[in-house]
């Protein structure tokens, strides 16, 4: 009989990321786990991640409870391997072999893409006995519970089902995305407490929100689409964020922790703010034309089934201006000391999540038609809306877009994305009064703002180039004539 215990160590999910978040754990110690299934969720700078173990065997210790931010290279779960490792007696023969006082820590090891496998190891902390009920609860000391019956069947070849089901069978785990039970988690609802409603019975956002909002109508202290807060809250819980159920009763302040997203967009920004000569210049256009445009393509046969909106046409009318003005596509080398133009496109498009905003791009969009632009577009929106945006979908960026308009915003004078040369700011579009063909009527009015790297682009060019963008705006053949 033999027994190895495995350690699975926080990789680098990020290519450079040096930290992430236990969001969730979908075993405990005694599961049993297979080769690529999926053990727990992880919020990093940038995104939400799914973890899968590389080999398979019997959970044997948590390393980290959930909600605890821990360093790429540590361990967070062990895992009994070997001939033996399901067996009932493995847990008297690891108690006899450990170690009375705790190993000294490994050298830190970086995990690189890829989740590379560990080699095996003998160094345990000290271990503690706890009654049975513990192992219901991530425990930070090993626990030798009785190995319970082999996982369920696998559905989808990673042991997982797609929607967190990746626990023992039997267990009626309720079913759910990972986004879904963020947002459970942070408005403090009870998954095992919903009906749900998704095909499959999977729950859905809008089941976890009208958990919330049954939950907070007796106290009526908050509006039938939020939780309680002590001020007026947003159209939504997912709008509102995790503070949005840290509020206690009577509570003058709440303090939130800064880490995930919003941290690593805190520092971007200082960085950006401090680092890149900010300029910023407006414009304000009639769009009247661009917008019985948009129209007219959501009649339009060939366009049937896609997203068409005037961001839409926006994101073209920049492509179409960055080809007449190449020299804005551009990023500073700091240590080269040199100006790189880049003869690509990754067009940013800022979007608000429950994490915080993020800016996943558009991969080569200079060479997308309209059609394709359009597709691309709409996953990265949905994909954003899933919590499931990738860390490679928000690298690489050259140019973004942020849309203040939908908030119902004039303008704005937006800041960069690091290592990116402009960022353009769309405002709400009204009917304003305007002058069209000298007399004063009605028209579809907006304001542009472009903040752009002063090192970068001079004042005439990033002129120009905002100039063209809303030429193409107010007369949109430009879209054809100038392609």
């Amino acid at each position: 009989m033999f027994v190895t215990i495995s350690e699975f160590k926080m990789p680098d999910v990020g290519e450079g990321l040096t930290e992430a978040e236990i969001l969730k754990w979908f075993v405990q110690p005694g599961d049993t786990v297979t080769d690529g299934q999926v053990v727990c969720e992880v919020e990093t700078a940038k995104a939400a991640v799914e973890l899968p173990i590389p080999f398979d065997g019997v959970v044997h210790e948590l390393r980290f409870a959930e909600g605890t931010t821990v360093d790429v290279g540590q361990v967070i779960i062990s895992v009994r391997t070997g001939a033996d490792a399901d067996a009932p007696a493995v847990a008297a023969v690891v108690a006899e072999a450990a170690p009375e006082a705790e190993a000294a820590p490994a050298a830190r090891q970086p995990v690189l893409v890829g989740y590379g496998v560990s080699t095996a190891s003998t160094k345990r902390r000290p271990r503690k006995a706890a009654p049975a009920a513990a192992t219901t609860a991530a425990p930070v000391a090993p626990a030798l519970p009785v190995v319970p019956a082999p996982t369920a069947p696998v559905l989808n070849g990673n042991g997982s089902n797609g929607y967190g089901g990746h626990g023992q069978a039997g267990a009626e785990r309720p079913l759910a995305k990972p986004p879904v039970r963020k947002l459970a988690k942070d408005l403090g609802i009870d998954l095992a407490a919903i009906v749900p409603t998704g095909d499959g019975g999977v729950v859905t956002r809008e089941d976890v929100h009208a958990a919330a909002t049954a939950a907070a109508a007796p106290q009526q202290a908050a509006p039938v689409s939020a939780p309680a807060a002590a001020a007026p809250a947003p159209a939504s819980p997912a709008e509102a964020g995790p503070a949005a159920a840290l509020v206690a009763p009577g509570a003058r302040e709440t303090r939130i922790p800064v880490k995930g997203v919003r941290k690593i967009t805190a520092q971007a920004m200082v960085s950006s703010a401090f680092t890149a000569p900010h300029v910023t210049e407006f414009i304000t256009l009639d769009v009247t034309r661009t917008m019985k445009l948009v129209q007219e393509l959501k009649d339009d046969p060939d366009m049937a089934g896609l997203r068409i909106n005037p961001l839409l046409l926006i994101a073209k009318a920049v492509l179409i201006a960055i080809r007449r003005n190449p020299d804005v596509n551009a990023s500073w080398d700091e240590a080269a000391q040199e100006i790189v133009l880049k003869h690509y496109v990754n067009l940013g498009i800022a979007a608000a999540t429950p994490r915080g905003l993020i800016v996943p791009n558009v991969k080569d969009a200079h060479a997308k038609t309209l059609s394709e632009l359009s597709q691309s577009l709409s996953e990265l929106v949905a994909t954003a809306r899933e919590g499931k945006t990738s860390p490679s979908d928000m690298q690489g960026g050259t140019i973004t877009i942020t849309n203040v308009g939908v908030f119902g915003v004039d303008t704005g004078t937006p800041i960069l994305n690091p290592g990116e040369s402009a960022i353009l700011a769309v405002g709400a579009i009204k009917l304003q009064p305007w002058v069209h063909k000298g007399k004063v009527k009605a028209r579809q009015v907006t304001t542009l703002a472009l903040s752009f790297d002063h090192r970068l682009i001079d004042g005439e060019l990033g002129s120009r180039f905002l100039a063209d963008i809303a030429a193409v705006l107010e007369h949109p053949k430009r879209l054809v004539t100038w392609s």
